[in-house]
């Protein structure tokens, strides 16, 4: 039997444990949180390296490569082919999404920067926006007319360094 000592550590240590476990958990599901910029980046590498075009051009995220790379508003953008590319650099405005390629749903209804993924995109009225995940990407899909509104008004203070 334990004596009346050891039986606290033991529950202190456990519910330490549990608590590390719980913020381990949170921090995975909490979005990364940029402060003012124009683009969202990685190791300067625009959305993850997805290439924009193929959101137009084949209706999914299509991975980019570094080989067919354009330097624009701050970061290296990746392109599946140099056709791809070349689109993009002739009109980047064109195929850019909205925001700077951060979470448009942030953006609108938060006045944040999040990260985005690839998977979780629409176009709307000819424009790309990305979108933090699947969850984000619901709430989303049942406004976008509303928080593109919202989005184009908060986004100029946003995106200024």
């Amino acid at each position: 039997m334990l004596n009346m000592s050891k039986r606290r550590f033991l529950i202190s240590g456990g519910a330490f444990t549990a608590l590390i476990g719980s913020i381990a958990a949170y921090r995975t599901f909490v979005p990364h949180t940029y402060t003012a910029q124009k683009t969202y980046k990685v190791d300067g590498i625009a959305i993850g390296g997805t290439d924009p075009v193929g959101y137009f051009k084949q209706a999914k995220p299509i991975i980019g490569s570094p080989e067919f790379s354009f330097d624009w508003n701050g970061a290296a953008w990746h392109f599946a082919s140099v056709e791809n590319r070349d689109l993009f650099a002739a009109n980047p405005e064109s195929y850019a999404p909205q925001y700077g390629g951060f979470c448009a749903w942030a953006v609108a209804a938060r006045k944040k920067l999040y990260s985005t993924q690839a998977k979780n995109w629409t176009i709307e009225n000819g424009k790309l926006y990305l979108n933090y995940n699947d969850n984000i990407q619901k709430k989303w899909e049942k406004n976008k007319q509303g928080f593109i509104a919202n989005g184009d008004r908060f986004w100029p203070a946003l995106s200024s360094a």
